[in-house]
């Protein structure tokens, strides 16, 4: 199951596990390095989850904005990353897109509808 959420300061999620990760910063034009490294960074999570018993997770749009990914790009990556993860690995039950600006929310939307 996948779901979008646009973030909303007043919801406060309960959660038992915080998996963080760093992505790439882009310095100049987008590289593959860039886009092997953020995808990396989705895969080392969802297998950290799945080694922890985590059956839900939540991604933040990681390295847009001050780090300078490109949101269409990074998003493709994320969902891309997170499917091919899902079809080899159903223990990991629900997955949230949480995005920070609306035009994040459209570029999530178009890439879950396919």
């Amino acid at each position: 199951e996948f779901l979008l959420a646009l973030w909303n300061e007043r919801i406060k999620p309960v959660v038992d596990f915080i998996v963080t990760t760093v992505g790439p910063v882009v310095s100049g034009q987008l590289r593959k390095r860039d886009c092997r490294l953020l995808a990396g960074c989705y895969q080392s999570c969802l297998d950290m989850a799945v080694k922890n018993g985590v059956h839900s997770i939540a991604f933040c749009c990681i390295s847009t904005g001050v780090f300078r990914f490109p949101q269409d790009r990074a998003a493709e990556i994320a969902v891309q990353t997170v499917s091919r993860f899902l079809t080899q690995d159903q223990s990991i039950r629900q997955v949230i897109f949480n995005v920070f600006t609306d035009r994040d929310l459209v570029i999530y939307q178009r890439l879950l509808e396919r």
